[in-house]
């Protein structure tokens, strides 16, 4: 592992927050023999017209949509259509749906399913059933599940087994599980955990860990060489970068122009949770219209923060039923 000396970056960063990153937001690209097995549709032949329809409303922020064509296109036996639906449902947040048609999947040895079988359940509260497609596809050799699973895990103070899931992740090559576990320790209030995982894992190959060594030295008070951190991950194309320097811009510098200048880089570069947090930052910078459509495209991806901002901007109470 090799930790860069923090350099200042160019003037205008390019891509990063924080927060573990589970596999439906990104998933990371396992060094096992199993390869990640839904991947970003590729342009497809002309002889699937429903898929291509499909994966074009996925890619133009309009996965509703999608489902329906797509559901026609298995119909009708396109090859590509399969991982389109599941990627649909996953950016729509139609978690049930996906559950009813992936169970009968997986039980019939469609294991490539079984991570985002993990990620349905879990979303919709059966968290003994999903921890076990996590399981599952861990053992098929989909490392990435591992970071899934130990959110699962965190969510039900299993810390213990947390650290050992995903340090084994990040000892198989896992692109995720170094930083997830920094992000974890800093959840937790390990601050001294957190920096001796962030100094360990530390690896230019793998920028979201720069961005975790960004957030530990910001933890420390050591502003500048966290700034210069997030820089150099935005330079590397971190997953978070932007989110996460426009973070610390806002927090640490006071800076809400440079934030949102950052926050609007993540929506160009497609970060998890862009949406979210550009209309919860327009929101508490007094621009509530404006906010809106950051807010709605989030909660129709089934982010349910985002929901309840909508809520109470229409006067409601979210708590209600």
């Amino acid at each position: 592992m090799t930790t860069p000396v923090p350099t200042p970056g160019p003037e205008h960063a390019e891509p990063a927050p924080a927060a573990p990153v589970s596999v439906a937001e990104a998933p990371a690209v396992p060094v096992a023999e199993v390869d990640d097995p839904i991947t970003e549709p590729s342009p497809l032949p002309l002889s699937e017209p429903l898929s291509a329809e499909g994966a074009a409303l996925i890619d133009t922020g309009r996965a509703v949509d999608a489902v329906e064509v797509l559901r026609q296109a298995v119909a009708t036996g396109e090859p590509s259509a399969t991982d389109l639906l599941v990627r649909a449902y996953l950016d729509s947040g139609a978690w049930q749906p996906l559950v009813d048609w992936l169970v009968p999947m997986v039980e019939q040895g469609e294991l490539r399913f079984a991570g985002r079988l993990g990620v349905a359940l879990a979303a919709i509260g059966d968290h003994e059933r999903a921890e076990a497609a996590f399981r599952m596809a861990v053992s098929d050799g989909q490392v990435s599940a591992s970071n899934d699973l130990a959110i699962l895990l965190r969510d039900q103070n299993r810390m213990g087994e947390v650290v050992q899931v995903l340090t084994w992740a990040a000892q198989q090559g896992d692109s995720q599980a170094g930083a997830n576990l920094v992000q974890l320790y800093l959840e937790s209030g390990d601050t001294l955990a957190a920096i001796e995982a962030a100094e360990a894992y530390a690896d230019e190959t793998r920028p979201d860990t720069i961005v975790s060594l960004a957030d530990v030295r910001a933890v420390q008070g050591r502003h500048d060489e966290a700034e210069a951190y997030y820089r150099r991950a935005c330079e590397l194309g971190g997953l978070r970068a932007h989110t996460a320097y426009g973070q610390f811009l806002l927090s640490a510098r006071g800076d809400a122009v440079g934030a949102e200048a950052e926050f609007r880089e993540a929506q160009r570069h497609s970060e998890p949770n862009w949406a979210s947090t550009l209309g919860h930052f327009l929101v508490e910078a007094g621009r509530r219209e404006e906010a809106r459509w950051y807010l709605q495209h989030a909660a129709d991806s089934g982010d349910a923060d985002a929901m309840g901002t909508l809520i109470e901007l229409d006067g409601g109470d979210p708590t209600d039923d």
